[in-house]
Order: C-alpha cells, then structure tokens, then sequence
C-alpha cells in the first residue's frame, strides 16, 4: 500500500455512533467511500486505498458499525439496513461533500445498493461487488433451492449466540477457515489473518458482526425497500464465489437504469483476488 499519501486513522462522529475511517488521497479530491462485508474490515482495502488516491480520489474506508475499532451498538435492531445507510449518509456529510461514489463487497455491497435505491441525491454511483441486488437474492432464496443451500450459513447466524461462541473457539480457526475455504490460496497471508483475528477480537466485535444477519432476517421488510437503481451502477463479480450464485448478477441488472457488468475468473474475494483488473475497473467507472 505505499503511497504518496499516508493512511490516516479518524474516529468520525455520524448518525448517533463514531466510526473508525481510514482515509487516504488529497482532501480536495472527489469522495469515494470504500465498504466492506463479512468478516472482514477496513483492511479488505488495502489493495484498493492507495490506488484510488493517487487516481486523485479522497478514499474513505469506514470500519463499518459492529466491526473492528467502530462502535458496537448492543441491540440486533441497530443494525437495520436503514440504520447502515445512514451511517454512510453522515459519513458523506462530515467529509463536507453532497455526494460521493460508494463501492461495496459483500455486506458492503448490500448497504451500496440501499444507499444508491434510497438517496440518489446524494450517491452518484456505485460499484458493486458480489452481492445481488437486495430484491433479486430474496426471491433466489424462495425460488432456487441450490441457492437456498448456499446460504446455510445466514439461518445458522439466526441462532442466540451458539454461532459466536464458536467462532471463538480453537483461536478463531472456524472463521480463518472460512476464508481460506472460499478463497484461491494464497489469497490471504499469516500476516492478513493475523490483522483479520485482531479485528475479530476487538469486544463485541462478532456478536455485532453476526448481527447484521439477524437484523436482515427480523427486519426483512426494510431490506425488501431497497428498489430501483437510477444512477449509474457496474457490477463487478467473481464468478466462482462459492455461496453466491453467478446469475444472480446479472439478473440484478433488471434494477438498474444505467448498469453494467463484468465476470472475472475468481472466487467472492473478487478485489483480492483479481486486485489489478478490480482498480482497472474502478478507475474506469469513475472517470
């Protein structure tokens, strides 16, 4: 990650709680707002930061709440889709712009699509990143079995606190697992893991992380809200994620006025993995 531009590590105030931001690239830049999913943090940037600040981009990647260094509200009601995007919101109002461009991975890319749905006024595009629109992965799970199969593991998280214990125990093995698992190998070093076990370790971290699944499944209603997309939106999707079935791409596009979409040969890791063609991408989408 050298760079001309050192990461800075701010706690930002917004919508009630403070998170932790990373923010990299010169203060005049256009806003780009980077958000990651689950388990990861800020540091599933890290290929990304550098590159988009010397692209002229003002980079903030926020460690979104329930993770890592950012605050952990206690209730599974906090962590609502509207609750998300409105960090988001107040996180476009402190760096003092109107709009930014948001691009998102998994969870991350859940809260993009919310966020591009429900405030286009204030989100002038999005970059999603293996993770269908909210609408089109709902009816996956009622129409298509083997995507229903896919996803055990968001009824498993519906569980009181069983599925964090374990998490937990043997050193985290279960969720340094996970990654390795669905994931090219070699994708995610000793060094990585050991950055991705700190931030799991953090107090509350992953009863909050896990709560974003439960918070989808009590308060479906809200995420079913996430509607049509007007501004512009590309797609970019690993094509052999292991719990998230290529089609559903594509039939994202349905809700998009203005989307494009790309496959890259890789796993849900896509901007690990394929980190040179992501940015590629990404600096193309956003000139």
């Amino acid at each position: 990650m050298a760079t001309a531009y050192p990461l800075e590590h701010h706690h930002v105030p917004t919508n009630g709680l403070h998170l932790h931001v990373v923010q990299c690239g010169p203060a005049d830049g256009p806003l780009v707002i980077l958000l990651h999913g689950f388990p990861e943090f800020w540091y599933g940037w890290r290929h990304q930061l550098a590159f988009l600040a010397e692209a002229g981009y003002h980079v903030w990647a926020p460690d979104q709440r329930g993770y890592n260094l950012s605050d952990k509200p206690r209730h599974v009601r906090d962590y609502t889709i509207d609750q998300l995007a409105a960090d988001i919101i107040g996180l476009i109002d402190a760096a003092g712009h109107n709009t930014a461009t948001v691009i998102g991975h998994d969870w991350g890319a859940a809260v993009a699509w919310h966020l591009a749905a429900q405030y286009p006024a204030r989100v002038s595009r999005v970059a999603i990143l293996n993770v269908p629109h909210p609408q089109i992965l709902a009816r996956a799970l009622v129409r298509k079995p083997r995507q229903l199969l896919r996803s055990w593991y968001v009824f498993f998280f519906q569980l009181p606190w069983l599925p964090e214990t374990l998490v937990r125990l043997r050193g985290w093995w279960l969720a340094r697992q996970s990654l390795r698992r669905t994931s090219r190998p070699g994708t995610f070093s000793e060094d990585d893991l050991a950055m991705y076990r700190a931030a799991w370790a953090q107090p509350r971290a992953m009863r909050s992380m896990i709560n974003w699944y439960r918070a989808a499944a009590r308060f479906a209603s809200r995420l079913g809200k996430t509607g049509r997309v007007t501004v512009p939106v590309h797609i970019i999707w690993g094509k052999f994620d292991a719990t998230l079935r290529a089609e559903l791409a594509r039939e994202s596009l349905a809700f998009c006025d203005d989307g494009r979409l790309t496959y890259l040969p890789v796993t849900h890791w896509v901007q690990h993995e394929a980190a040179g063609e992501v940015n590629a991408l990404l600096r193309e989408f956003l000139a």
